[in-house]
């Protein structure tokens, strides 16, 4: 009786191997007219797509709700003109792909992707339809393809050494980094669009001009086509808000004069970087003017640097006018004898990503790639300004040894989220009208923020109610705000927003 157990185990083995019948039923092959696929999607969809850039993959599933598997013996997607597709199929990258097997009650998984070839015609976006398709037992099915191409100007490592004008009859993508020389000015025209792809800086050792001639008549909107936008290259959704996507804009030891005008610089490492390392005189200078930087954020940046909206290393900023916001490191850092000049701005740094950074940094020293700079005191000049965020236990403001330079800091009729610079000592700022936390962190009052409002848009206008309304003192020579509407020319409020009465 020992033996017989063994016995039978060795004899069922060689029944499940013998025996016909005895395949899975899922690996069993139909051949059913009936049997039909379903699909993640009815239309794969591609954003805006560059012409002549590739787009990212797509992914459609394809579902086999049979019992028993089924053979797509052909999967295609045929280019036709103005674009070019690509599918992966089980590792397998073409055009058409034959004889796929999926199980039964299985799925298999297609990546499409798509270059939009060059069209004669202006920038307007234009659409290219195509269907994907699967034959299935002698069932044709179809999946729309929808590619929205647009032509641009492309600029790849590219070196400006005369004075140059970027139209906005196209948009302008910037690959490998666009160098403006010493002796060039680079002028870009209103409603210009700038995207440049991961890792690519505008770096300017000559001379900027933004924007430089929009005078608009009247109050505009955040989506005033006249706007010069610069911005990563990836169109997805998914990507609107995504912070350090490339490098920034980038002003060198010889850039002199630059000036951004309604302008809007978001999702980049460093939103404006003046980078002099050996505080070269005079100091590089950048002048912004009715301004939107917006989602700035890096690890190293290629300096070694924490990511800044405004970053200055020896090199002045006047700032009008200008919103900065949600910034995972810094809005405003200045080190080794920069000055900052901030009127009518709001910094409102609610990106939640518990952030231990503060808002505004100034120090007198920096170590860049592990060397350390010599000191320079930093200035900074506040201006009926909003300097607030949601930094948890700590302040919005930091001045390293700043009771060295205390008398280069002038904070006044603005508000200050502090506890530190409150009223101690000489860098205390509960003076000059200044408006030190009021009431708790959900102020100052915005029409929307994250605190007030989850999960709506954000906007950082006033609120009735807010404490920044009618607290500014008058400032010759600017008497509209961030959308050109009129500012009270007695007690006009506080930030780049002035409150509109109901």
């Amino acid at each position: 009786m020992r033996y017989l157990f063994p016995l039978l185990l060795v004899l069922s083995a060689l029944a499940t191997v013998l025996l016909p019948g005895c395949e899975p039923k899922e690996d069993l092959l139909t051949t059913d007219s009936s049997a039909k696929l379903e699909f993640s999607l009815d239309t794969v969809k591609f954003d805006t797509v560059f012409v002549s850039v590739g787009t990212v993959s797509k992914r459609l599933w394809v579902y086999n709700r049979n019992s028993r598997a089924v053979k797509v013996s052909e999967i295609s997607l045929q280019s036709q003109p103005g674009v070019t597709y690509s599918l992966l199929v089980n590792g397998d990258k073409a055009l058409t792909v034959r004889d796929v097997a999926i199980r039964g009650k299985d799925s298999l998984l297609v990546l499409v992707s798509a270059t939009v070839d060059p069209t004669a015609g202006d920038a307007k976006p234009f659409l290219v339809v195509n269907d994907l398709r699967f034959r299935t037992n002698g069932n044709d099915q179809a999946v729309k393809v929808l590619s929205y191409g647009q032509n641009a100007y492309f600029h790849d490592n590219e070196v400006i050494t005369k004075n140059t004008t970027w139209k906005a009859d196209k948009p302008h993508v910037v690959y490998n980094s666009v160098l403006v020389d010493s002796l060039a000015t680079l002028t870009i025209e209103a409603g210009a669009r700038i995207y440049s792809h991961a890792g690519s800086f505008l770096v300017v050792r000559g001379r900027l001009l933004c924007n430089p001639t929009y005078r608009p008549t009247g109050p505009i909107k955040p989506d005033d086509p006249n706007i010069v936008r610069f911005q990563g290259d990836r169109r997805e959704k998914q990507y609107a808000d995504t912070p350090g996507q490339w490098g920034g804009l980038e002003f060198d030891a010889s850039s002199q004069d630059n000036v951004l005008r309604f302008t809007e610089i978001k999702n980049s490492a460093f939103g404006l970087l003046i980078y002099n390392p050996f505080n070269r005189q005079p100091h590089p200078r950048v002048q912004v003017e009715n301004a939107v930087l917006s989602n700035i954020s890096t690890l190293n940046g290629g300096y070694n640097l924490e990511g800044a909206a405004l970053l200055g290393i020896s090199g002045d900023f006047v700032v009008r006018n200008t919103l900065i916001t949600n910034c995972e490191q810094y809005a405003v850092f200045g080190v080794q004898g920069s000055q900052y000049q901030l009127d009518y701005c709001t910094l409102a740094n609610y990106l939640q990503n518990n952030r231990q950074t503060p808002s505004v940094l100034l120090a007198p020293a920096i170590e860049i790639n592990g060397k350390q700079r010599p000191p320079a005191a930093p200035r900074l000049t506040v201006r009926n300004s909003i300097l607030w965020g949601t930094i948890r236990d700590g302040d919005e403001l930091e001045f390293v040894d700043g009771e060295q330079y205390a008398g280069n800091i002038s904070i006044r009729n603005s508000i200050l989220k502090t506890k530190k610079y409150d009223n101690a000592g000489v860098l205390g700022q509960q003076k000059n009208g200044n408006i030190i936390n009021p009431d708790e962190f959900e102020r100052p009052l915005f029409k929307s923020s994250p605190v007030r409002f989850r999960g709506t848009k954000l906007n950082f206008q006033l609120d009735t109610l807010s404490p920044a309304s009618n607290k500014g003192l008058p400032l010759p020579g600017i008497t509209t705000d961030l959308l050109n509407l009129s500012r009270d020319p007695n007690t006009p409020d506080i930030g780049a927003y002035e409150r509109v009465n109901p």
